[in-house]
């Protein structure tokens, strides 16, 4: 697979299959990462993943916390407010994906049920968090997002796939608790990792991407 075909075939994937990741194939795809360009090769990341035991423990707290209403809140923040067309390619995949696991929109109580999943990391074996020096500015997120591609690219690479979102990141809290991560770090996102389960309702689905004539601006003259 070279690296187009690994773009291409990447998607979120929200149903992994129960089968251990072995810890040096996690660092195969993490020394690949670790490749990443950075702004003056300051490698600004700082990554812990959360396997076994451990993972087991952490998703039962997220959920747990999910489900009691406890306010979510990534260090990061969230979007209080889309502009219009990003707001209408969001609301498009949310409906997409309600319809496509067979969920009455107006259930509020399944459509609860089926969030809270995200929150357990979708039973992923594995889940890898990215983090920063507090005291940087949004620069290095820039260099946080090469390294996040560069683990899913890595991992399509490896027959593995992941699951990139703010919902791995929503408590941060527990998760500081549980990997020990000391409290200068910024936790800003996590990606869930495993061998996706391809017969899944929920790994059906493919959001569809602009037209790329509608994205790209040239001018040459």
């Amino acid at each position: 697979m070279n690296v187009i075909e690994a773009l291409n075939a990447r998607y979120t994937c929200r149903a992994f299959k129960p089968i251990q990741v072995d810890k040096e194939v996690l660092l195969k795809i993490l020394q690949a990462a670790n490749q990443s360009p950075s702004w003056g090769n300051t490698q600004p990341w700082e990554i812990f993943v959360a396997s076994g035991a451990a993972l087991d423990r952490l998703r039962k707290s997220c959920v747990d916390s999910f489900v009691k209403g406890v306010p979510q809140a990534p260090e990061l923040g969230m979007v209080e407010k889309w502009p219009a067309p990003l707001k209408a390619r969001y609301t498009e995949v949310s409906r997409e994906r309600i319809a496509n696991a067979g969920i009455d929109p107006k259930d509020m109580k399944a459509i609860g049920k089926y969030v809270a999943q995200g929150f357990g990391f979708w039973g992923a074996p594995a889940v890898i968090f990215l983090c920063r020096d507090r005291s940087l500015t949004q620069w290095s997120l820039f260099d946080l997002g090469l390294v996040a591609e560069g683990i899913m690219i890595s991992a399509e690479q490896m027959d593995l796939n992941t699951a990139v979102a703010v919902q791995c990141a929503s408590y941060p809290n527990l998760i500081r608790a549980e990997l020990s991560i000391p409290e200068d770090l910024e936790i800003v996102i996590g990606i869930a990792i495993g061998f996706g389960d391809p017969d899944h309702v929920e790994n059906r689905i493919r959001a569809s991407r602009r037209a790329i004539e509608d994205v790209v601006r040239f001018k040459d003259a």
